[in-house]
Order: C-alpha cells, then structure tokens, then sequence
C-alpha cells in the first residue's frame, strides 16, 4: 500500500479506494493478546497436573495472579486442547436400604483406610496402605511396602497416636488385616469403634474410594517406579502435594489444610 500511493503521489485515501480495502483495515496493528500468555501458564499447569479438569486449574492459575473468571478459563482450556478423556464407569444398581453412617462433626474423629495394589518397573508387586480423615479429607499417611499384615497396619496406627492421636471411628472393609485378632484387640484397649461396611460394597467407604481414584489417576499412573525408595519419595510428595496445594471440590475448592485452617478460626 505505502508503495502505491508513494510511487503514484497520491494519497492513502485514494489508494485504498483504488485497491478496495478500507483505511482502518490498512492502519490496524496487531495488538497481541494476553489470552496466549494466560493459555501457555495454563498448559505448563496442566501439563503438571495431567488429571485435573478445567475446574482445579481455574483455581491454580488465579494462584499465580491471574485476574480470570471459571468461563474464561474453560474457553481458553477447550481451545487449548486440555478437555480430558472420561473414563467409562461400571454400572452400579442402587439397593433402597439405608444403612445410617454418622458423619463427623470435627477433624480426627472418624478416618477411612483401605489397601491397593501397584507394580515396580521390575514387576515386583507394592501393597499401599491410605487413611483419610473423612470431616477434613486429610491424608495423614500413605505407606507403602511389598507386605502390609495387620501388626504392620497397628505400627503405622501407633506411629500416627503419636504425632495427632487417634480417631474414634475407623471405616474399613472386611479384608483379613482389618478382622484379624490382633487389630479388634488393639482397637478395643485403644476405644476406637471398627466401623466396618458390607461385603461387596465398597461405595460405602465413599470417602477412601474416591481419595483412591484420584491417588491412582495422579500418582500410580502417571510415574513408574524403579525402586521402592523412589516409589516412596514420589508418593510421599504427592500426599504432601494433595494436603497442602490440591483444591478440593468437596471442600469448596480449598485444600484440607486450608479448610482446617478455616475450622480452627
């Protein structure tokens, strides 16, 4: 355009007239927008947490000083190809008996525990043991070894008398580390009620089952593990992680410390 109505002598007018092309089209500048700025912190987030939804990382990402909106966030999330894959879920049939579950009132007085499986690099099977605290959603222990019978399940339980006490009420299932001799007896001279769920039910200990899920889908499949060392470095930051930084939609997307912190006051 500059060549045309410099070379011809007339003026810019004109020649947009000649070429047909408006003079606001002609003087626009590109202005770069902030969008690809905010897209590129929330890929790096994502790439982080590859099992987040848009939700959790709205919430990361207003963490780093980014004034954004949930909206904004999804439009950006689904033009950056983030959308998660689902996965599909078991058909479950509901059974219309209630069975009553007090819900607790305050932190540490009712804790979830339960047992999964996972692989070293080498094939050698790990066995993890995980308790959530079901008021808070607090995960005050995930231990891992390549055996875990229950005079090891009463050692970790001992261990954590000793830094925060213990609970009133365990929610269990009816595996043989949690029925044997050794535990009932233990969790009698300690008081605390074994609150054990049907057979075949383990929806009824919601609160472990989905802590379960998202320890699998962030942690287990996401990292393999050489060595038992590593394996227990890797989950160890993950729990603090889970503690201290992961918003929880339970808990209005706050962290368990920051909702402790919040009981507290």
């Amino acid at each position: 355009m500059s060549h045309v109505y410099s070379q011809h002598k007339i003026s810019e007018r004109r020649a947009c007239e000649l070429i047909h092309v408006s003079r606001s089209s002609y003087r626009y500048k590109k202005v770069t927008s902030k969008n690809e700025e905010i897209k590129s912190k929330l890929k790096e987030i994502a790439y982080e947490r590859k099992r987040f939804g848009y939700r959790r990382l709205h919430i990361l990402l207003r963490r780093t000083g980014y004034k954004i909106n949930h909206k904004k966030t999804y439009r950006l999330y689904k033009e950056s190809h983030l959308k998660l894959r689902k996965t599909s879920k078991k058909k479950r049939y509901r059974n219309n008996e209630k069975r009553p579950s007090i819900l607790p009132m305050r932190a540490n007085q009712k804790w979830a525990m339960d047992f999964m499986t996972d692989n070293l690099t080498t094939g050698k099977k790990l066995r993890v043991f995980n308790v959530v605290d079901v008021f808070s959603r607090e995960c005050p222990v995930i231990e891992i070894g390549t055996s875990m019978p229950s005079s090891k399940v009463i050692e970790i339980l001992d261990n954590l008398a000793l830094e925060r006490g213990l609970p009133e009420t365990l929610k269990v299932d009816n595996g043989p580390e949690y029925t044997s001799e050794a535990i009932r007896k233990w969790a009698n001279e300690k008081g605390i009620n074994l609150e054990y769920i049907p057979p075949g039910r383990p929806m009824e200990n919601g609160h472990i089952e989905s802590f379960n899920g998202k320890f699998r889908e962030e942690c287990l499949n996401q990292n393999a593990f050489k060595n038992m060392s590593e394996a227990k470095k890797i989950v160890e930051e993950w729990r603090v992680d889970y503690n201290e930084l992961r918003p929880h939609s339970a808990l209005g997307y706050k962290t368990p410390i920051e909702f402790l912190r919040e009981q507290v006051c």
